[in-house]
């Protein structure tokens, strides 16, 4: 069967979320947003390409900053409306220059900062 990114579904801003994960430790990276041409830019090039709310534009990840995703799986969830996508990470994935987005734990009603940025 064939894949069509127009059989996924999308919000009725026509985005679906992707959460990145590193194919090799299992790690989640971060979350972002793709439309249907950003997930057929990335089964054709391999570069994970966002689309950027803020922006209106599409993103390739690292293409400015060299933190790169080399996508090695894209999966779809059950219900279609979600995406997963494994990735070889170059890098930080997180803006904040840290390894995820999720460096911060709530634990005891307290947010903990579980990691530090990356130094340049």
């Amino acid at each position: 069967m064939t894949f069509d990114p127009a059989t996924l579904v999308y919000n009725d801003a026509g985005l679906i979320p992707v959460i990145a994960q590193d194919d090799a430790t299992n790690e989640i990276l971060m979350m972002a947003w793709m439309n249907a041409e950003a997930v057929a830019r990335t089964l054709q090039t391999g570069h994970v390409t966002y689309w950027s709310r803020s922006r209106r534009a599409f993103w390739i990840k690292g293409e400015s900053s060299g933190n790169r995703q080399e996508l090695v799986e894209l999966r779809v969830d059950c219900d279609r409306d979600c995406l997963l996508v494994r990735v070889r990470q170059t890098g930080p994935a997180c803006h904040t220059n840290r390894r995820s987005c999720f460096y911060t734990a709530v634990r005891d009603g307290a947010e903990v900062e579980l990691m530090a940025p990356v130094a340049n």
